[in-house]
């Protein structure tokens, strides 16, 4: 049965594609999912073109100071999410000869076409289809890595990572542990994923279960936001001696647009990322919701009249506990947003380590809050009132900042 909802899933992508690759601003009014209403305010759909989050001009692109010399006075070239994601794999295939990409249809370019041409650029004995079997997909990858090659292993969806589970806590994440001084680990491994929301993807092609990695002692959880982003933090996967889990928010794939430094170059993990500073509230969050917290944070400062400091986490375990209490220690108010489920996720961890440490619970002036989805399985047509929207994030702006 597996199999045939699978084959029944990929014949639905086939004529799908381009619609779930990349949601359209606008849909016609007959057609049956949720959108925005026309008079909306709050709940428009995002101007990536405009975006403060991405850089729009190499200048500006260049700047980023946590990037090496040589790369800020290089050049750039302007990418997709899944186009820069395209440049990481083959940057890294380039680079390293120990580098080997594979997963279902990987060899073909991808559902999303991440992999694109790498199969005809490095040969099929290091890009490379698998069989229709996650958990096969992990072992072999978790050996490869053992035997010190660097394997890059997709899942084609995150939603059917779940045969490969047992994988993930039992092998990839204990190695290391349990070969003690003999030395050999999972370092090598990095899973990719294409993870959250694009509106109608329903019970099997719009989940978002990266706090069930967070369990997991021994492995890295990255979420990228942007093509800088992802370029950056996927080579740094790839070259980490830890087994990374790169989950990839597939609604940004075509959506987000920047300049990217066409230079490797390799960004931090585990350490977050201050997007506009502020002293009466922080925000947290990481993947696509933060163009959603960035549109609340403009009303909300025009119309409250305060000030907001938005956190990208970017690595979501081990998280940068340091730059998240500084900052609420400094504002004494928090907010995490998430697409996943409220319970037991991202930002839980984060609300409990706040209220946790001595410093940032005497500063609190309002409870932690969380703005996230609901406990409940993703709807088809009423996903858009699952995910977290502006009006949720404005509305607990001003809960917070009236408490």
């Amino acid at each position: 049965m597996r199999l045939l909802h699978r084959a029944c899933s990929r014949a639905f992508l086939g004529t799908r594609q381009s619609s779930l690759c990349l949601p359209s601003p606008s849909r016609d009014s007959s057609r049956p999912y949720s959108t925005h209403l026309p008079g909306a305010q709050l709940n428009i759909p995002t101007e990536y073109s405009t975006s403060s989050l991405l850089f729009h001009s190499s200048q500006n692109a260049l700047k980023n100071s946590e990037l090496p010399a040589e790369v800020r006075n290089g050049t750039t070239k302007r990418m997709n999410l899944f186009q820069s994601v395209n440049d990481a794999l083959s940057t890294a295939l380039a680079a390293d000869e120990s580098v080997l990409l594979f997963g279902e249809d990987v060899a073909f370019g991808g559902v999303f076409r991440c992999s694109m041409n790498l199969a005809q650029t490095f040969g099929p004995e290091r890009v490379f289809n698998t069989p229709l079997c996650e958990q096969g997909i992990l072992g072999f990858a978790i050996g490869a890595a053992a035997e010190g090659m660097k394997a890059v292993a997709e899942i084609q969806f995150a939603d059917y990572v779940y045969p490969a589970f047992d994988q993930f806590v039992n092998e990839a994440a204990k190695y290391r542990y349990r070969d003690g001084t003999e030395g050999r680990s999972a370092g090598g491994l990095t899973v990719r994923m294409p993870c959250g929301a694009v509106g109608h993807g329903a019970l099997y092609h719009s989940q978002s279960p990266e706090s069930l990695f967070t369990h997991i002692p021994g492995l890295r959880v990255i979420v990228p936001r942007s093509p800088i982003q992802a370029k950056g933090l996927l080579l740094a996967a790839i070259a980490s001696k830890d087994p990374c889990v790169f989950m990839e928010p597939k609604a940004l794939y075509r959506a987000a647009v920047e300049q990217v430094p066409t230079a490797a170059y390799e960004l931090p993990l585990s350490k977050a990322e201050i997007l506009r500073s502020g002293s009466d509230l922080t925000i947290v969050s990481y993947g696509h919701p933060l163009y959603t917290c960035t549109a609340a944070i403009e009303r909300a400062e025009k119309d409250l009249g305060v000030s907001i400091e938005l956190i990208d986490l970017r690595t979501i375990y081990p998280w940068d506990k340091e730059t998240v209490l500084a900052s609420v220690k400094k504002t004494g108010r928090c907010i995490v947003v998430h697409e996943a489920m409220v319970n037991a996720g991202v930002g839980a961890e984060v609300a409990a380590t706040i209220q946790e440490n001595k410093d940032t619970f005497l500063r609190l002036e309002a409870p932690v809050m969380r703005v996230a989805g609901f406990s409940i399985h993703m709807p088809l047509l009423y996903e858009r009132f699952n995910v977290p929207d502006v009006t949720r994030v404005y509305d607990t702006i001003k809960k917070s900042i009236a408490y």
